[in-house]
């Protein structure tokens, strides 16, 4: 079986946590967060880490309530996934993300105890909770 390179997007409106992983392993690791404004993507980042890391298919988590409803977070989650779909013609996973940033807060305060992380580094959750995601639907699926 080949490894396959696969990335992890935790779309917010303000801020995208990345994440790269693969197969073989089902692991993950955070990699960046990429910038928005008003829920618009910095595309040319995007554009890069697509470039760069040629993923076999992109996850990016679904934001839903505790009861597994919809939310404007799930919508615009939709409308990420769509446009990474059209855009970049990839496969795209979506995962459910109800306790990816619980545990992204969980490893990151213990990254921080450990010295691996800086405090006021909040950014840095994002990516984690990508790789999270990530790491959950390689898990699931792969």
């Amino acid at each position: 079986m080949a490894t396959e390179i696969w990335l992890g997007f935790d779309y917010g409106a303000a801020r995208i946590g990345v994440a790269v992983g693969q197969s073989l392993t089902a692991t993950a690791r955070p990699l960046t967060t990429i910038r928005a404004a008003h829920g618009k993507p910095d595309w040319n980042g995007i554009d890069k880490l697509m470039q760069e890391w040629r993923p076999a298919a992109v996850v990016i988590g679904l934001p839903l309530h505790a009861d597994g409803a919809e939310s404007d977070s799930s919508k615009a989650a939709r409308s990420f996934a769509d446009q990474i779909s059209a855009r970049y013609s990839t496969a795209i996973h979506l995962q459910d993300e109800r306790y990816s940033s619980k545990e992204a807060e969980q490893r990151f305060a213990e990254a921080r105890r450990s010295g691996q992380a800086r405090a006021g580094k909040a950014v840095q959750m994002d990516a984690m909770a990508a790789a999270i995601i990530l790491e959950s639907w390689l898990r699931d699926n792969g």
